[in-house]
């Protein structure tokens, strides 16, 4: 069963990338990077009410239980939006694969931090020397990418 999720997650990937290609040519087109950014937000709303009326009637939260929620934990919106923003506006200049592997690395330094920390949530999974090596690595692909 682990596969599967691993496969998710690099499908999740192929998606990301090419969500990044369609949202540029997005913006080709409306000629505004901020507008690009709401239609793609506006659709993928859109999307994602139809499947929650149509699937998860029993499981929409109350007003008292969406009131209560602590500030921060509405902030997913806002950096979803501020990432699918700078996607739209800088991979055309980078090019995708120096924007995603710029992405990539920034995200590997901020788990390894949330990880070891347990911030946000997540089970504690300490640094160690494997998981600087893998970090490491990665960082030399992102150089590798940019030289190249």
């Amino acid at each position: 069963m682990q596969w599967l999720y691993l496969f998710f997650a690099l499908m999740a990937g192929v998606g990301v990338s090419t969500q990044l290609g369609v949202n540029s040519q997005l913006r080709n087109t409306v000629t505004n990077p901020i507008f690009s950014a709401l239609i793609s937000f506006s659709v993928g709303t859109i999307v994602l009410a139809i499947y929650l009326v149509a699937n998860s009637r029993n499981s929409i939260p109350s007003f008292d239980v969406l009131r209560n929620i602590v500030w921060w934990k509405w902030m997913g919106g806002v950096l979803g939006a501020l990432y699918v923003t700078a996607a739209i506006m800088i991979a055309p200049r980078i090019g995708a694969a120096n924007f995603v592997s710029l992405v990539i690395a920034g995200q590997l330094l901020a788990t390894l931090w949330f990880d070891h920390f347990g911030y946000l949530g997540f089970t504690i999974h300490p640094v160690n020397i494997y998981r600087l090596l893998g970090a490491m690595l990665i960082v030399l692909g992102v150089y590798l990418i940019q030289k190249y």
